[in-house]
């Protein structure tokens, strides 16, 4: 519970993909503060003793619940929407899984894998991953977005110019997010709440994990805005920076192609180097690897680069 918060969005008050007809569930001032609780990604089909073979009961029309959506008083189309993200309440566990038929390298690996996490929610120390690898923690919200002016449902899974599944990492605790409104009240929700995640989420999970997420709501009138912005409050890789980084490389005149091949050179290192099995480095880099664009203006070819923190081995 968060006490200086002027109202509370109770996880039971969830609902799975967007559409403008769902009602809001609360109305709030611009400027106003909201505590919510989120369900974890699998919509708590999965738990601390589930397995591997829980998967192939997983349903899709459960995964990503968001909690919400909250009218904000005064919001209209041609507004933005300004997020100030306060902090996360962690539970202290989570799961990463390779999903068949999801992931960037879902041909390479058809089967099904699940690790279950356990973390100290208070330290936030590092995540002990098949005794060999330590996973630096930084809580934030993979899914978090307005209602879209389209009339209809529509699935949680893509990002959207509104916001939804942005899965992005640096959606942290003192960021600040921008996000065009298309309805009027905005209909706010949030939930997908992560522990841990590397750019790219290359696996298709991250450390999924259920929290509670405190943030302030307010608006900017008349501000058109196309795709949705941030602003951080300083460095964001200062949990993983401090022993460098292994990188490989993809290079090529197809960005998703390199980007597979920086991604699979990474998992044969980490099995050569850490003997790990190639689906347990493979979610590893889901967790805490990154890709990245190094070079995209020296055609035919350019250059994909995956950046993964040696911290996790020492």
């Amino acid at each position: 519970m968060c006490n200086n918060c002027n109202h509370t969005i109770h996880g039971r008050h969830h609902h799975f993909g967007w559409d403008r007809s769902i009602p809001p569930v609360a109305t709030v001032a611009p400027g106003e503060s909201v505590h919510f609780e989120c369900v974890d990604a699998s919509g708590g089909q999965l738990a601390q003793d589930s397995s591997a073979a829980d998967l192939a009961s997983l349903s899709f029309e459960r995964v990503n619940p968001v909690t919400g959506p909250v009218h904000v008083d005064g919001a209209r189309p041609g507004d933005v929407l300004k997020i100030t993200i306060d902090g996360f309440t962690p539970s202290g566990w989570g799961w990463t899984a390779n999903i068949p038929g999801f992931g960037l390298l879902a041909d390479q690996f058809p089967e099904a894998a699940l690790n279950i996490w356990s973390y100290d929610a208070d330290t936030l120390a590092p995540a002990l991953y098949c005794d060999v690898a330590r996973v630096p923690l930084k809580p934030f919200a993979g899914t978090i977005g307005l209602a879209p002016a389209e009339a209809g449902h529509h699935s949680v899974v893509p990002p959207r110019r509104m916001g939804g599944n942005l899965d992005i990492r640096d959606l942290a605790a003192g960021t600040t997010l921008y996000l065009p409104v298309e309805v009027e009240g905005a209909l706010f929700s949030i939930g997908d709440t992560h522990a841990a995640q590397g750019d790219g989420e290359v696996c298709g999970t991250a450390i999924e994990s259920p929290m509670n997420v405190s943030l302030t709501l307010d608006l900017i009138k008349d501000q058109p805005l196309k795709f949705p912005r941030f602003t951080t409050p300083g460095p964001v890789t200062r949990h993983l920076d401090a022993r460098g980084y292994e990188v490989t490389t993809g290079i090529g005149p197809d960005l998703m192609t390199g980007a597979r091949d920086a991604l699979a050179a990474m998992v044969d290192l980490i099995c050569a180097q850490h003997k790990l099995s190639p689906v347990q480095a493979y979610m590893l880099c889901s967790v805490c690897g990154d890709l990245r664009i190094s070079e995209i203006v020296d055609m035919p070819n350019w250059v994909v680069s995956f950046y993964l923190p040696r911290i996790v081995f020492e």
